[in-house]
């Protein structure tokens, strides 16, 4: 009884002192490409919904953490993947890397944001897209553009930016639209039309919006939440969804096989299939898992979910490598340079 009580007094006392329960969590390193501003709270909620996690970023762009992902193949570094593109996991899938694990309440989720077919390696969280952000004011006469092949207008030699898809999730997710929408000859010979207007491919999602809020563009070919945020700070911009329809992305989570804290990390995926992390998702995209979360921000198109066009998502990673091969062939002459 004595020995038993002793214990139990030691570890109150353990408990209480500071510092003690931090250090008997565990790390959990999560390759992600989710913009920098999100990481804290995201860190912060699934610290809370699993605190025997402590969580370690590896954040870049989706081009780069694809890219390391993949060369670390061999001997995995992370243990989970969470805000990386499903086509990036899919590829990753095909490779083996992923745990097969359906996290808990996934079954409810939007179908697009489940895999098609067992075995379950990787859950989607949010969807993006790809929109055109106008600059009214530096348009000059210029008129919006209502269809993508206005954007082929001469006026605009220049003064388009957009990202690229080596490097940007929504950079690749915008050429693989056009190709799956327009056609692959079609959406080439678009795109050899666009580039006689473009000004420079940027390593980022959201700067060509950025850029063109500024004023320092006309055209900025960016992540759609960029622009309803840029314009509700007040940029003389408007976000446009061209008729034809946009291509686009599901954000997702995974698992990575062999990780040492696998059953932490699962937790970790059964929180990202919660209502909770959709509605911390809908603070920073419109289109998220959850069902019935209205996400919608302040100045984001009316038309947007139902204008993404028909996107295989298998597609998008089984030719992946060829098109961004195809793609540098024809356009790396203005890719702007990497910080």
């Amino acid at each position: 009884m004595k020995s038993w009580l002793a214990s139990a007094l030691i570890g109150a006392f353990a408990l209480a002192i500071p510092g003690h329960a931090e250090a008997q969590r565990t790390k959990v390193t999560i390759y992600t490409a989710l913009e920098n501003d999100l990481l804290p709270p995201f860190k912060a909620s699934i610290e809370k919904a699993v605190p025997e996690a402590e969580v370690s970023w590896v954040r870049d762009s989706t081009g780069v953490i694809t890219a390391r992902f993949l060369a670390e193949k061999d001997a995995p570094k992370a243990d989970m993947v969470i805000g990386l593109a499903a086509s990036s996991l899919l590829l990753f899938d095909k490779a083996g890397l992923l745990e097969g694990y359906e996290p808990k309440g996934a079954a409810t989720l939007k179908p697009a944001f489940r895999p098609a077919k067992a075995p379950h390696t990787w859950t989607g969280t949010a969807a993006y897209l790809g929109v055109v952000c106008f600059n009214t004011a530096e348009a000059k006469g210029v008129p919006a553009p209502v269809s993508w092949n206005d954007l082929h207008n001469p006026a605009l030699k220049g003064k388009i930016v957009m990202p690229h898809p080596a490097s940007s999730g929504t950079g690749y997710l915008m050429v693989a639209g056009w190709l799956q929408g327009m056609g692959e000859e079609a959406g080439w010979k678009f795109m050899d039309g666009l580039h006689e207007n473009i000004g420079a491919y940027l390593h980022s999602g959201s700067a060509p919006c950025v850029q063109a809020a500024r004023g320092e563009r006309t055209v900025g070919l960016a992540l759609d939440m960029r622009g309803a945020s840029e314009k509700t700070k007040g940029a003389p911009i408007e976000v446009i969804i061209p008729k034809e329809g946009v291509g686009w992305e599901v954000e997702a989570s995974a698992v990575v096989k062999g990780s040492k804290v696998a059953p932490i990390a699962k937790k970790i995926a059964d929180w990202t299939a919660s209502k909770d992390a959709s509605e911390l998702y809908a603070k920073a995209y419109a289109i998220v898992a959850y069902p019935g979360i209205d996400a919608s921000p302040k100045n984001y198109p009316a038309d947007a979910e139902a204008k993404m066009v028909k996107n295989d998502l298998g597609w998008m990673a089984e030719n992946r490598e060829r098109v961004l091969a195809e793609w540098s062939k024809r356009y790396e002459s203005k890719a702007a340079p990497k910080n």
